[in-house]
């Protein structure tokens, strides 16, 4: 399963860890996604996404299917 928001397409980014005596290693940074079900008034079932913290309050605001179509 890939790390991508199907919401808002947020995806992992590059950055560097800086210890105390100023060195840098590579690391990478994460979505914050979390597993969610949203009910669907059209099908009139429950499916199970997997969005990200941002993503959840965009469904939220804007419906499931507004917010999926408008993101694609």
């Amino acid at each position: 399963m890939s790390r991508i928001c199907p919401v808002t397409l947020r995806r992992r980014h590059k950055a560097k860890n800086v210890s105390h005596a100023n060195n840098r290693t590579r690391k990478w940074q994460q979505p914050n996604l979390r597993s969610k079900r949203f009910y669907d008034e059209g099908l009139g079932m429950w499916i199970r996404l997997r969005v990200s913290a941002r993503g959840i309050k965009t469904i939220t605001k804007l419906g499931l299917r507004k917010a999926l179509t408008e993101m694609e």
